[in-house]
């Protein structure tokens, strides 16, 4: 396996961008090696500059649910670049991909796009506190969203305390307006809104947590949040930009039938190009300006290559079976490495739900907190990452991470991936 190629870019990288990179994952921190620099990619694979082929199981960390190059979107994207990129004004496209997102998701009502998941989501939370009144927000340990800065902020010492930041140049003042509590823990929620009651906007959590782990949640955990929110004049936040359209169309909303009060979209919503979008009510939405005081805007947002790309990509998941033909490939992979892992001793496990997958090297049947991951069992993805590189499957460089199923991942690939496994994960414990 020849890095030539990718060394020296990451080499003249290092010059221009700090750390070499334009986003913090992608630096190799974790794993072994240096950054590969992709060259293509097409149905569930990629190439590098150096020639070397992947099957791609990091699908540019979600948004690719068709797989790499799909057809469809990049007919729409050829479209509608024919016409011009941008415009600063409205176009059709963005009432194409809007109508259809709302028309086949009931816990909506109204929808903004914007440029990507952390602008949504900070918007979002804009809304909530213009909404309530209210300025503090909770969150959940394990759970991210986005680097705006009131969410970059980690628990303090005790249940119901106030947040530390977690970055530098992010002020204590804005810290303390967010409260993060332990996953999967009724009573962290109640103590928490007994003691800061009338002052908390919203609470927020991925009802999948998929950014540290796969941190499935107990669904009754999560009908309790909607219960406890309505009973207390407080704003249930769900961030699905990971778990949106990969799980369903409707998200973690639909498959645990559960109605918040606001929502936020990324990834899939853009057929790989940047976007991201907020949701809620027609009175929640009726708070942002124009119609209400609450401002946010954004000069790409709604852009028409963006919408379009999006438009074709949600239009192929809507096709009878696309989400359970997702789930069932997915299981079939799963199933197959994990019972080679049982079969030979080896302390794994692959969580799963819908086509999202995590690789944890342990044999807990529920981890639903980030305290629950041994940070040491990050030595044996390191290993396990190395040698599955060597072996043309590709994973995140990140052994929190989780890893994504697209469409073009059919049985054939899939069968190849699971014998790369085998070896890679004999090689990881021996």
């Amino acid at each position: 396996m020849s890095t030539v190629i990718s060394e020296q870019l990451f080499k003249e990288a290092k010059e221009l961008f700090p750390g070499g990179v334009n986003s913090p994952v992608r630096a190799f921190k974790a794993v072994e090696g240096i950054p590969l620099f992709m060259k293509k990619g097409e149905g569930c694979q990629i190439w590098d500059q150096d020639g070397n082929k992947y099957i791609d199981f990091c699908c540019s960390w979600g948004p690719l649910i068709l797989g790499h190059n799909n057809v469809s979107v990049r007919n729409a994207i050829v479209e509608a670049v024919d016409n011009g990129t941008s415009f600063g004004t409205p176009t059709r496209a963005e009432n194409l991909l809007g109508d259809l997102i709302i028309s086949n998701h009931k816990y909506i009502d109204k929808i903004r796009f914007v440029s990507s998941g952390t602008e949504a989501t900070m918007s979002a939370i804009r809304m909530a506190r213009g909404f309530t009144g209210r300025s503090k927000i909770v969150k959940f340990d394990g759970c991210y969203h986005g680097h705006a800065d009131s969410l970059l902020v980690k628990a303090g010492s005790g249940l119901a305390t106030l947040g530390v930041t977690t970055s530098a140049g992010v002020p204590e003042a804005f810290a303390q307006e967010t409260i993060v509590l332990p996953l999967n823990d009724e009573e962290a929620v109640k103590s928490c809104l007994q003691h800061y009651k009338d002052e908390i906007a919203c609470i927020i959590i991925e009802p999948i947590p998929a950014n540290n782990g796969l941190l499935i949640q107990d669904p009754q955990f999560l009908h309790f949040l909607r219960k406890i929110c309505t009973e207390q004049n407080v704003l249930l936040f769900f961030d699905e930009v990971i778990s949106g359209f990969r799980v369903g169309f409707e998200g973690a909303a639909g498959l645990y039938d559960i109605q918040p009060d606001i929502i936020t979209f990324g990834k899939i919503i853009g057929g790989g190009l940047p976007v991201g979008a907020y949701a809620g009510s027609k009175e929640i939405m009726s708070q942002i300006s124009p119609d209400g005081p609450v401002y946010q805007a954004g000069t790409l947002s709604g852009n028409p290559v963006a919408m379009m790309a999006g438009y074709a990509a949600l239009k192929e998941t809507l096709k009878e079976g696309f989400f359970e033909s997702q789930k069932e490939r997915t299981e079939y992979f799963v199933n197959a490495v994990v019972d080679y892992a049982k079969s030979k001793g080896y302390n794994f496990s692959i969580y799963t739900v819908g086509s999202i997958f995590w690789l944890a090297f342990s044999e807990n049947i529920h981890i639903r907190k980030a305290s629950e991951i041994d940070a040491d069992s990050m030595q044996y993805f390191k290993k396990l990452h190395k040698a599955l590189l060597e072996r043309g499957v590709y994973v995140g460089p990140s052994g929190f991470e989780v890893g994504f199923i697209s469409e073009a991942h059919t049985k054939e690939y899939l069968d190849i991936a699971i014998e790369v496994f085998k070896e890679s994960l004999d090689i990881a414990f021996n």
